[in-house]
């Protein structure tokens, strides 16, 4: 048996405990450096149950299983005044689809069964990235129809005054679906 003692002061012993806390903490920042405050509160959207739980937070209810699945690409610029507005809506819901500007995301649309007043139908479109919601509207089909944000309207004229006329629908102008990218 081999035995090893070694002699400290009281100063060199509190040194090495505040480095080793030190040293503790950094480990622990760098740990969790891509699990901030934006991608902890940005909504989950990785399976379909967590995508429809999400639009029941706004008090929609859909079908379960989505209409179209599909891969969209966001524009590569900030230029494009269709994807400007569209984007003015995302943020006024708290998204920004600046920062995913060339990607490719997955675009889930389900049919909503409680729109009000609705005559035609009524389509929520939830857009996904790496597992988490990064925007989305609501699209009513009807020929005077508009889009807007998740929140749900009490009646047609409670429409939000972020809408959009249907005519510019976002999924197919302002995104270009994977088969257009190429």
């Amino acid at each position: 048996m081999f035995v090893l003692t070694a002699k400290l002061s009281k100063s060199k012993l509190i040194a090495a405990g505040v480095i080793l806390i030190a040293a503790v903490l950094l480990i622990v920042l760098l740990a969790t450096a891509g699990n901030g405050p934006a991608a902890d509160s940005t909504p989950m959207g990785s399976t379909n149950d967590e995508r429809v739980a999400f639009l029941a937070t706004f008090g929609w209810s859909v079908n379960a299983e989505p209409t179209e699945t599909q891969k969209v690409r966001i524009p590569d610029t900030a230029d494009n005044e269709v994807f400007a507005r569209y984007n003015d809506l995302q943020k006024s819901q708290g998204f920004d689809l600046t920062e995913y500007a060339g990607k490719e995301v997955m675009r889930y649309v389900y049919e909503i069964l409680n729109y009000p007043d609705a005559t035609n139908p009524v389509f929520a479109s939830v857009l996904v990235l790496d597992g988490r919601v990064i925007g989305g509207d609501i699209t009513n089909t009807a020929p005077d129809g508009v889009i807007h944000g998740f929140s749900k309207p009490q009646a047609e004229s409670q429409i939000p005054e972020t809408v959009t006329e249907i005519t510019e629908t976002v999924p197919e102008s302002v995104t270009q679906t994977e088969a257009e990218a190429q």
